[in-house]
């Protein structure tokens, strides 16, 4: 779908804020929102909105919206991933993606880490220098390395707000073989749908055990998640997900002992929805969610 799609999306974010806000007889809040079942609703918005954020295919985990008071449970939506991000814990809830091959390509690795001016005024803006010294990587969710066809998605994924504390050992080795396993699937002849998140409070890093860094702007999560939709490369993304479909699912504690092998940390998608109240791949029938989200995969891990 995919990159011609994607210059449209800032154009046609601000067309559905503006036409989100007309009532009649009423005057528009001062924060219009915006949930991701209204894309279902307004067909005007179909070869745009909803072809541009390809992201939230499989369902939108926690109904987020785009409304400055909902502070806990905030949807971003940028053109290369979309999240909910929490401000009381400086850290998205979850992020998701969408990954086929135009995503990769030879861009260089940005390392810009920066706050993300597009949260709400008078929201603390977590900063590239806050988790110097934490014993802490600032650990991607969606991965620099997912995002490689040009320079300006590569560094998208260096906001802040696509970062949580990660404890080394877990991020450069645990996830990187996790996250360098699927980029290989894609380069197979699959494409993914990626949701990943944390909850919890308090991980053990290089420097030992925290609950905040950031002078409590950032929670360290204790748990960090990730559930994986493989498909053949394709169309109808959403329709072709069958009772057979791969459904990778993963929990690990946020430490730094852990192995490096992702596969011994497999669990059930219904898992991380009981430990996190989401709606995992909501989007699907019943009838192959209560399938697929039951089942720990034994595929290969490499």
């Amino acid at each position: 779908m995919r990159k011609s799609l994607r210059s449209f999306f800032s154009l046609a974010a601000l067309t559905l804020v503006l036409f989100s806000c007309k009532k009649d007889a009423i005057d528009p809040p001062a924060t219009p929102t915006f949930a991701w079942h209204d894309l279902q609703t307004r067909p005007s918005f179909d070869s745009t909105i909803k072809g541009a954020a390809e992201h939230l295919a499989m369902g939108n985990p926690s109904e987020a919206v785009i409304d400055a008071t909902n502070f806990l449970n905030y949807l971003i939506i940028k053109p290369q991933y979309c999240l909910s991000y929490n401000r009381d814990r400086g850290t998205p809830n979850w992020v998701s993606w969408h990954l086929d091959p135009s995503w990769l390509g030879g861009a260089a690795r940005q390392d810009d880490f920066r706050a993300d001016t597009s949260l709400p005024s008078g929201w603390y803006r977590v900063q590239n220098t806050d988790y110097g010294g934490s014993g802490f990587d600032r650990g991607h969710n969606t991965p620099s390395a997912d995002r490689t066809s040009t320079i300006q998605d590569n560094s998208a994924t260096f906001l802040m707000t696509n970062m949580i504390p990660q404890a080394p050992n877990n991020n450069q080795q645990t996830w990187a073989n996790l996250e360098g396993y699927c980029r290989t699937l894609v380069n197979s002849g699959s494409e993914l749908y990626i949701i990943m998140g944390s909850y919890g409070i308090g991980g053990t890093g290089s420097n030992g055990d925290k609950t905040t860094i950031a002078n409590g702007h950032v929670i360290v999560p204790s748990f960090i998640w990730k559930v994986v939709v493989v498909l053949p490369q394709g169309i109808n993304d959403l329709g072709r997900v069958q009772l057979s479909t791969r459904i990778i699912a993963v929990i690990t504690p946020n430490s730094n002992t852990i192995t490096p092998s992702w596969g011994v940390y497999r669990t059930t998608v219904n898992a991380i929805e009981l430990a996190t109240g989401y709606n995992l791949l909501s989007n699907l029938s019943s009838q192959v969610q209560q399938v697929v989200e039951d089942k720990v995969d034994s595929g290969p891990t490499q």
